[in-house]
């Protein structure tokens, strides 16, 4: 190669070309590349033809192969499809330029403006199986020889950055650098058309460019005009990345990578954090590449308890700003935060350098995303047409921890230049934009599982890789306002019509009228108003026993109080139908909430309106799945109920008999007056408002109530702000905590405090709790008389039953609490066990090795699998140079043991030539279901932070409308209906929000549960695979204990599946 070299200049400057590893770099020697051959850059597919006609030898060969071979695909016509089209690409990040590359494989004229001039950025991308074969076969290998060798699956966006721009330019892609798109200009007269505002002074041949299609990739932060973006708005989440320098020592190769840990489901790791740094964390990924790269979420006040940030500012961008963050402080955080999750195998941590010699580190908000509301327009001026298309972060910014930001950035891109080549053949604008969004639907919902699985099929048609495809499923009547003719007035967005026309989906009048159906036949029941025809409580019981016949025979009702009968009957409603209430007994008796009482009416309209029910219908407990149920509310009911009953039990057995404080109103929605707030929490006079509405108060602040501030829990309603561990201050969900019987007190399952040294000091984390099986009861007993001890008296033990002393609460001031977390009661540092780190890609690959096998250290079948598997995986063909590279590129270790039973598997076999194939493929394999999880986790987390936030939105407004109501004084009669109106409309939707609540907590259940099974799993295979002779009795009981551990773990997770089978099945009849 070095002689070739050296007598034909040309083949110099396109070696220095492949190697280049600086933006400069590359641009120079192309340049010195077409003035060597006499080619002019930028000249589309005929410069690439004539590159290859003239750099015939050996290395130049092997990359035109593989251009040529996605080039061929009939898809692009022979660079014919497009011919006829101009296009402008913004923004030379990973998607302008992914988007630039089928451009010119289609045969438009691309230009592309960066206002950028070289490529800085060291973050590490992760890439999903598809990016990895498409950038392999666009000739990544021959750019940048360690791209994804061994099991690597990321790159960093400088590296990828320049291994695409060497492709559009080999391509014939016109690039212009430090030019900033400001807009459009329209075409000043007829027959001319489409040009750009640049700055800062475009050569003229750009400023003249006139172009028909438009393709902005310039990021979240500029959106051309025209388009809609809507904001999706989460809890404060601060993100903070860094890069250090990796020097690629021996040390530094064998530190395993952390593809993702999450709080949400692995709590030790981060509580261990927290104990030995200071540092409070959400989650953590630790990826190598040019550098050692991190990426984490932090909490605010650790951020300001560490001095990381000056003051707590409301504004995000005054709290991040330079001005307020201590550069010397957010240094040493992510230092410790690094050292720690590395077991401080990385040695000394230098830090690598940004574009302006600054250390790499930086804190940044992704409280919001953005998404845009459509990914394409048309836009129209005297007969000249302009396809304009979004890519990248401008079309969706991505969530960072589910690593999806490239992967679904790669898509649009192919989704754009689909739809670039629909219009070229001359496809109407409306059709065009049709498809468009048709494919614009699927993106958000696109995993490396339901795609296409070969993806050595992916071509540019989306047919070969989205399985559920429906070009069909927006219509061209549905984006006619995303067809803008400038000559013509502009149409109103849907985003801007009024929603004063919509239809209302649930009147007072139809809310009425469903009642009266459904409480028909009913001896003494006649609904005739939404106030006092339920104050008996009769009526309440009616519409129960119709939705759920069995529990109660009208006729048991005789005798039966008011009080009591509504009482069943809300507990009935929230037990056995998933209707929380929201208002208590005494209030719907004394019809003292009337806007209360109609809210809670109108969840069971929402929920049974469409399910058909009758006095003679099905009998039998409810089960999830029951039509119109919310399962999961349901189900998490009865695990808040299963996770309260042992410590309501114990505690009775502790007190003998005493009922404890705050126990009393937690057995039926709160029938008494409400409880006096802590000591130290002055109440608070209730206000005109108060006393008008007869509101409840808040059980833990004493502050009024409004209809959707109303969470009930245990009995007693509460502000959804104030119903927080009393720890962590963490917000607390169905089924992950518990209420402390002495100090009355909430805490989410990990700071749950101890009763006594005879529990389990074990792990007290949400997946410790037993779940209630699926056949579980929870059936209310049906109403009987009441039997109230006086005031003041103390229930009478049992006979028989030793009476024990009773425990006094003891109350401490602020300061004696200061001074006693002062204490040094902890053992020292060097006493304790070292954390747990968190699962790595070699423990999983050893669990995916050991599914191989029944028990431990059995096999069960020939290694086919794994053959079968890295067959499937490989079948995209790689070239031999790329196998001996890949085989050679660094790999995770996967332990001795681990390595041992591998190569014994494969002599066994006879296949020892596969032992490589097969630990790239186990190592492969862990690292997906790493990520996966890793995903997962986030994923369902960001959600419920939306929720939360959406949820507040709705009580900020719903409390709007309910002052308006309870003061409706003078308003017209239409005024009043229109707010009700509006009030059910929250209603309904906040509803909505807390039954998907619910079904994500059901996720991090199983999540829980998963990740406790693996670890006490590990544990239990140490002691099975040691000798019997040499266990000590010790040993057998901790082994014994383990396996019982397990058992229930198990039987957890199979209540789990068999809920979603059941939901499932519900869903699909």
């Amino acid at each position: 190669m070095a002689s070739s070299a050296s007598t034909n200049p040309a083949h110099a400057h396109f070696e220095s070309f492949l190697q280049a590893q600086l933006c400069q770099d590359v641009l120079s020697s192309f340049q010195g590349l077409c003035g060597a051959l006499g080619l002019e850059p930028g000249g589309g597919l005929p410069q690439y033809r004539k590159l290859k006609a003239q750099l015939n030898y050996w290395s130049a060969k092997s990359l035109w192969a593989k251009l040529d071979k996605r080039a061929e695909q009939p898809v692009y016509q022979q660079g014919r499809a497009c011919a006829r089209t101009k296009c402008l690409v913004v923004g030379a990040g990973p998607c302008g330029l992914r988007a630039a590359v089928e451009l010119a494989l289609l045969g438009a004229r691309v230009v592309l403006v960066e206002k950028r001039t070289k490529f800085s950025r060291h973050n590490v991308l992760h890439l999903w199986p598809f990016t990895i074969h498409d950038l392999r076969a666009l000739g990544a290998k021959k750019f940048y020889g360690r791209f994804c060798t061994g099991t690597l699956d990321h790159i960093s966006i400088r590296q990828l950055q320049l291994l695409l721009l060497k492709v559009v330019l080999l391509l014939g892609v016109e690039i212009h650098w430090g030019v900033t798109f400001t807009g459009l200009q329209p075409p000043p007269k007829k027959g001319s058309g489409w040009r750009a505002r640049l700055q800062p002074h475009p050569p003229a041949p750009l400023a003249n460019y006139e172009f028909d299609v438009l393709i902005s990739a310039a990021g979240g932060k500029f959106v051309p005009e025209g388009f809609t973006v809507r904001e999706m708005r989460g809890k404060l989440a601060i993100g903070i990345t860094v890069n250090f320098v990796n020097r690629r020592t021996v040390e530094e190769t064998q530190v395993p990578e952390i593809s993702g840990v999450a709080r949400i489901y692995n709590q030790s790791f981060f509580q261990s954090l927290l104990k030995a740094t200071g540092i409070d964390l959400e989650n953590i990924v630790y990826y190598k590449d040019d550098t050692h790269y991190f990426v984490m979420t932090a909490k605010k006040q650790c951020l300001l308890r560490l001095g990381v940030l000056r003051q707590d500012w409301p504004e995000i961008d005054r709290l991040l700003g330079s001005a307020n963050v201590v550069p010397e402080a957010l240094q040493r955080f992510v230092r410790a935060a690094a050292d720690f999750a590395t077991n401080g195998k990385l040695g000394k941590l230098e830090f690598a350098r940004d574009a302006h010699g600054r250390p790499d580190i930086s804190a940044f908000d992704f409280t919001s995303m953005m998404r845009a509301e459509s990914s394409a327009r048309v836009q129209e001026k005297d007969g000249a047409r302009l396809l304009l298309g979004l890519v990248g972060d401008c079309l969706v910014e991505p969530f960072w921890p589910l690593g999806t930001g490239v992967a679904r950035g790669f898509l649009a891109a192919f989704d754009a230049a689909w739809m670039v080549k629909r219009w070229a053949e001359g496809a109407g604008p409306l059709e065009v934009l049709a498809e468009r969004e048709s494919l614009y639907q699927l993106l958000s919902q696109t995993s490396p599982e339901n795609m296409h699985r070969n993806v050595a099929q992916y071509e540019l048609d989306p047919a070969t890789r989205y399985p559920t495809l429906n070009l069909r499923a927006v219509t061209p009547h549905q984006v006619q306002d995303l067809y803008d003719v400038m000559a013509k007035e502009p149409g109103r967005r849907p985003s801007d019509k009024p929603d004063a026309g919509k239809p209302a989906t649930g009147t007072q009048e139809e809310l009425l009228r469903w009642c009266r159906e459904q409480t028909a036949g009913y001896p003494g029941v006649h609904v005739t108003d939404l106030s006092s025809s339920w104050a008996d409580g009769r009526a309440l019981c009616a519409l129960v026993h119709r939705l759920r016949p069995g529990l109660l025979e009208p006729a048991e009702l005789r005798g039966v109080g008011a009080l009591e009968a509504t009482a069943w009957a809300l507990k009935v409603a929230e037990h056995e139908l998933g209707i929380p209430p929201v208002l208590s007994a005494k209030a719907v008796v004394a019809g003292s909430d009337p806007l209360g009482l109609i809210a809670y009416l109108s969840h069971f309209h929402s929920t049974f309106k469409n399910t058909a029910h009758g006095p003679g219908g099905p009998e039998g407990p409810a089960r999830q799945g029951f039509p119109g149920t919310s399962s999961a509310v349901l189900f998490l009911g009865k695990l808040q109920r299963t996770l309260q009953r042992p410590r309501a039990q114990e505690n009775r057995e502790d007190t003998g008999g005493k009922k404890p404080r705050l126990e009393g109103e937690a057995k039926t929605p709160s029938t008494e007056e409400p409880p006096v707030p802590e000591s130290g929490v002055p109440p608070t006079p209730p206000s005109q408002h108060q006393e008008a509405g007869a509101g409840d108060l808040c059980a833990l602040c004493g502050e009024h109530l409004y209809i959707l501030e109303r969470l009930c829990a245990d009995g007693r309603f509460f502000h959804r702000s104030c119903f927080r561990c009393h720890t962590c201050e963490a917000t607390l969900w169905p089924g992950g905590y518990r209420q402390h019987p002495e100090d009355g007190h909430f805490y989410c399952l990990q700071h749950l405090p101890q009763e006594g040294p005879e529990e389990d000091g074990g792990d007290q984390g949400p997946g410790s709790q037993d779940l209630p099986a699926a056949e579980e009861a929870s059936m209310p007993s049906g109403p009987s008389p009441a039997v109230t001890p006086p005031e003041g008296t103390r229930a009478a033990p049992s006979p028989g039953q030793p009476t024990q002393p009773t425990r006094r609460l003891i109350r401490l001031s602020s300061p004696e609490r200061q001074r006693l977390s002062s204490l040094q009661l902890t053992p020292e540092p060097e006493l304790e066990p070292p954390p747990k780190p968190p699962r790595s890609c070699a423990a999983l690959a050893r669990q995916a090795l050991e599914g191989s096998f029944v028990g431990w250290g059995m096999p069960v079948q020939s290694p086919q699998v794994l053959v079968a598997t890295e067959e499937e995986q490989e079948q995209s063909a790689s070239s031999s140079e790329e196998e001996e590279e890949e085989a050679a590129g660094e790999t995770t270790a996967l332990g001795s043991d681990m390595e041992q039973a591998l190569v014994t598997l494969a002599k066994n076999s006879g296949t020892m030539s596969k032992y490589p194939t097969w630990q790239r493929t186990l190592l492969r394999r862990a690292r997906e279901e790493e990520m996966k999880r890793f995903c997962k986790a986030q994923a369902v987390q960001r959600r419920l932070h939306e929720i939360e936030t959406a949820l507040g939105d709705l009580e900020a407004e719903g409390m709007k409308v309910e002052l308006a109501l309870r003061s409706q004084g003078g308003s017209p009669e239409q005024q009043n209906t229109l707010w009700m109106e509006q009030l059910l409309q929250l209603v309904q939707k906040k509803n909505s929000l807390l039954a998907e609540e619910a079904e994500l907590m059901i996720t991090v259940q199983e999540l829980n549960l998963e990740e406790k099974q693996w670890h006490l799993d590990q544990e239990l295979r140490g002691y099975l695979n040691q000798e019997g002779a040499l266990k000590t009795p010790a040993d057998r009981q901790a082994e014994e204990q383990l396996l019982k551990k397990l058992l229930d773990v198990v039987n957890q997770r199979d209540t789990l599946i068999r809920f979603q089978e059941e939901l499932r099945l519900s869903e699909l009849a």
